[in-house]
């Protein structure tokens, strides 16, 4: 399974803001989309990510206020990025090993979409589930062997 696959079944909706955007006002459309992250994009171009994450590490050293911070103040500016032809089981290891939860898809220098670890998993599990229900029908339709001999 393809990472463009993710985003066919998931859609291409997509949540950006620009860096100079305030924190809270980004933190307010996350929370209003149920999202946990945001693509910062400036002058039409990726600049990076803002995720829950930084966020919370920005409340902890704030102690609970954002005070006037903009998204410029705390995105990530060279994320973790996917292409489109990207297998999932590779973008699964590499998400690990990264601690990625949000990765932008990238086709070039056009942003096609975000995928969360979420995504993906839910990804694995539905071709790992259709694979183990295709095993137990052949397991389960076998073939005889004195009915061939």
């Amino acid at each position: 399974m393809l990472v463009s696959e993710i985003l066919r079944i998931k859609g291409h909706t997509l949540f950006t803001t620009p860096p100079e955007r305030s924190l809270l006002e980004a933190v307010e459309v996350m929370a209003e989309h149920d999202i946990g992250s945001l693509v910062v994009m400036d002058h039409g171009r990726m600049a990076g990510m803002l995720t829950f994450a930084e966020v919370l590490q920005a409340l902890a050293r704030n102690h609970g206020t954002l005070d006037d911070l903009n998204v410029a103040d705390l995105f990530v500016r060279d994320p973790l990025v996917a292409t489109p032809d990207l297998d999932v089981m590779e973008l699964r290891r590499v998400m690990l090993e990264r601690h990625a939860r949000y990765v932008p898809v990238m086709d070039g220098t056009t942003l096609q979409g975000v995928v969360s670890f979420h995504d993906v998993a839910k990804a694995v599990y539905e071709d790992q589930s259709f694979e183990n229900r295709m095993l137990k029908s052949y397991i389960k339709n076998w073939p005889d062997e004195e009915a061939t001999m």
